[in-house]
């Protein structure tokens, strides 16, 4: 349902700004809005993965930002470590509210633009919701299960045509988006379904599907560039790529993929995916996600050289060599080199001398891969799951003004670069290190985020 109740005070600011600042020739674009409380001091706007204009926070926590020139389309902003899409066409003057405390579910937009990006709001919250529900509907069987999905789609589509029946002058480029936002993640979920059916069902293989089980497959078209960073699109094409590569004789893989499965699916994505940009991004987001997966220092070779023989990214290519250098330069079984990081207050400390007799867990973190707040959340996790480990958190290229919040102080540091740990830390990807009380190393390159950590972490404190 679309939110039609707006913020009273918001709603007069905006109908004061633009009664002020608009005129019939006026072709200028504005995005603003009240941030409550905020996480920074600016909002970004970005289309794709391009910044279109940063704006700054005044007292009263509201922002403007004037856009001379913008095609229509999708665009999302950034404001502290979450982002949110809008949809935006020539002389919109879109206005939001939000609170960070709850951030998705608090955005109310007003304004010119406004029922459109209330639509699509919407859209995303229902699909949270959703998955939810999904988790119990892939226990079912394929064709209980398709017929369930038959008829969700069925309501959504029923939505789009009462939207755009009510809103005759919606450009064609806003209707193709409402529709992929409303049935996307249904066609996203089809494709997942046997994975996640032999997970839920602990299966050993795929079930077979039913005849016009992905007959959805007719009416998506996965080479769309503009739309590779839209969730509900980008989801979508996974799932397709993953499933399309199972079919091809690979068994279930619930803990980490096999080379043959990676360079499978590295050429699924080659013989799939046509546009260059999109493709250059799928393969290095697969061969370097299934590195981390494994969670360790062990290189799948044959599956890193595939992926280099089809890339055609430079800059994408000199990162994964950089990430496999930095694999050989710090590795299990070595006696940890020293190095020196520095605290938030400045000062220098020997990682040898701070992990002395302790059993030690360094993460080294760079937030354009990972949030603080993930951070935070899976450290305090894991800290209390095993209290007589020490956790380091050290930021990639940092100062001391990089604190996150949640964690103690105590425990956070930055490298500097005149600091050796960048000889180990080139590509600049995140690594966490597990090093025992005899300063051995026991994993070079673990993943914060991966299921093998807990069980890592329990060697280690034995």
């Amino acid at each position: 349902m679309i939110k039609y109740l707006f913020n009273f005070i918001l709603l007069f600011s905006i109908i004061l700004f633009t009664s002020c600042n608009s005129t019939p020739k006026n072709t200028d674009t504005y995005f603003g809005g009240k941030i409550i409380n905020p996480k920074s001091n600016f909002v970004v706007l970005f289309s794709m993965d391009k910044v279109i204009d940063t704006m700054y926070l005044e007292k009263d926590n509201r922002f403007i930002g004037k856009l001379n020139v913008i095609n229509e389309g999708l665009y999302y902003f950034v404001h502290g470590d979450e982002n949110q899409y809008i949809y935006l066409e020539p002389q919109d003057s879109l206005m939001l509210r939000l609170n960070t405390w709850d951030f998705d579910e608090s955005i109310v937009f007003a304004g010119k633009g406004a029922e459109r990006n209330n639509i699509l709001i919407d859209c995303f919250l229902e699909e949270e919701k959703d998955n939810k529900m999904f988790y119990q509907l892939n226990e079912l069987e394929p064709k209980a299960f398709y017929l369930k999905i038959d008829s969700l789609i069925s309501l959504k589509k029923q939505t789009y045509q009462k939207y755009i029946l009510n809103h005759p002058d919606e450009t064609n480029g806003f209707n193709r988006i409402l529709k992929i936002a409303l049935t996307y993640p249904f066609y996203g979920r089809i494709e997942r379904y046997p994975m996640a059916h032999v997970k839920r069902s602990n299966k050993s293989d795929f079930n077979t599907m039913p005849p016009l089980f992905y007959r959805h497959r007719k009416l998506v078209n996965t080479n769309n560039d503009s739309l590779m960073y839209y969730p509900p699109y980008s989801k979508y094409v996974r799932n397709f790529l993953y499933n399309t590569t199972y079919s091809l004789g690979h068994k279930p893989m619930p803990h980490e993929y096999t080379s043959d499965f990676t360079i499978d699916l590295l050429n699924t994505i080659n013989n799939n995916i046509q546009s260059e940009t999109s493709k250059n991004a799928f393969l290095k987001q697969t061969v370097i996600g299934h590195f981390y997966k494994k969670s360790s220092c062990a290189i799948n070779k044959d599956a890193f050289d595939a992926y280099l023989a089809i890339s055609t990214s430079k800059k994408d290519k000199k990162q994964v060599k950089q990430l496999l250098s930095d694999c050989k330069a710090l590795y299990k079984g070595q006696k940890i080199t020293d190095f020196i990081i520095n605290d938030l207050n400045n000062g220098e400390h020997s990682v040898k001398k701070l992990i002395k007799n302790k059993d030690s867990f360094l993460f080294f973190w760079n937030p354009e891969y990972v949030s603080p707040n993930y951070i935070a959340s899976r450290i305090n996790y894991l800290a209390r799951k095993f209290p007589n480990i020490n956790f380091i958190q050290i930021k990639i290229d940092g100062n001391n003004k990089h604190r996150i919040h949640k964690i103690d102080i105590k425990n956070q540091f930055f490298i500097t670069p005149k600091s050796n740990a960048n000889k180990f830390l080139t590509s600049k990807m995140p690594r966490s290190i597990l090093i025992n009380k005899k300063g051995i190393i026991t994993n070079g390159f673990a993943s914060i985020s991966s299921k093998k950590l807990p069980l890592e972490l329990k060697k280690l404190s034995k």
